[in-house]
């Protein structure tokens, strides 16, 4: 009986190291990874890049795998003076990718070391190509014409200079040097790309003070615009007033005429029916002579030719 507990034993034991050794021997390598083999830390044979099963040899052997797929670096921000001494805050990121495992595994052993390298590579690159352009290349890409949105006291003009080299060609000068310096380190950097900028505290004060400035020359402006619209409406209007009030009097005193006219016809032909209607016309205004002429305070020469002293004297 104990014998055959000892048998079952062992054939337990051997399945079990064969189970041991195949599970050490076999490995899986998936669509996303490849694989480098190390025997006593230094690599052996070619990596694995394809997916399947493969064979190593146990216990000696050790798989390393590492992705295939691409990979992200987010820097840390920055500050870094710009070629025209403006200091900003500068946060990049890029996106990198494994392409000879052998040559990584050699350089870099694993991504933990592989980002510390790209943070030294990329952060000095940055740095560099920064402090080489001015703010308004590393801000802007184009020399486009900034189209105005319709607010108020939005000016449009030539404040903007043009650039010889925008920051997408800064991106492209950062990614193409990165690469040369990681050109032995069995990866390929596929983009690089500033993720933000900002300016430092100092620096973000002066430009809101020039800014505010900026703004209240603006209003200045269009206070000064305002006034000087509404002068010129004002004489305007003076103007035209006096117009029409000149051409209301015109009006007024041509009808005053006419009507005089027509008055002094209608009396004309009321006054001229015989010699004596012509004489009552003619004693009427010289009584409206005398009433708009004497008063009591009033001493008068007449000659003894004059209408007016025939009445005085002789009122038939």
């Amino acid at each position: 009986m104990n014998k055959k507990y000892i048998k079952i034993l062992i054939q337990s034991a051997v399945v079990l190291a064969v189970l041991i050794i195949v599970l050490n021997t076999v490995f899986k390598v998936r669509e996303t990874e490849q694989v480098v083999i190390t025997q006593f830390g230094k690599p052996v044979g070619e990596p694995k890049t394809t997916p399947g099963l493969k064979l190593k040899v146990p216990f000696i052997q050790k798989t390393n795998y590492f992705e295939k797929r691409f990979m992200e670096w987010d820097g840390d921000p920055n500050q870094l003076p710009t070629k025209d001494k403006k200091f900003i805050f500068v946060e990049a990121y890029a996106r990198w990718q494994i392409t000879d495992p052998l040559q990584f595994f050699k350089r870099l052993t694993d991504e933990r070391g592989a980002l510390s390298r790209l943070s030294d590579i990329l952060d000095g690159e940055t740095r560099d190509y920064i402090a080489n352009h001015n703010l308004e290349e590393v801000v802007r890409s184009t020399n486009r014409v900034p189209t105005p949105s319709g607010s108020i006291g939005e000016e449009v003009g030539d404040t903007l200079s043009d650039i010889s080299t925008g920051r997408l060609d800064i991106q492209k000068l950062i990614l193409q040097s990165a690469n040369e310096k990681a050109s032995d380190l069995g990866i390929i950097i596929l983009d690089v790309r500033i993720k933000r900028l900002n300016y430092v505290e100092e620096v973000k004060t002066q430009v809101y003070e020039r800014m505010k400035s900026e703004r209240y020359r603006i209003a200045e402006k269009f206070r000064s615009e305002g006034a000087g619209e509404a002068s010129r409406i004002n004489g305007e209007k003076e103007r035209d007033l006096k117009a029409i009030q000149s051409e209301a009097y015109r009006k007024a005193e041509e009808i005053r005429g006419q009507a005089d006219a027509r008055a002094t016809a209608i009396y004309a032909n009321a006054y001229d029916q015989s010699a004596a209607s012509r004489s009552l016309y003619s004693f009427m205004k010289s009584m409206e002579t005398f009433e708009k002429t004497f008063d009591t305070t009033t001493t008068v020469i007449l000659s003894t030719r004059s209408e007016l002293y025939r009445y005085l004297i002789d009122p038939e």
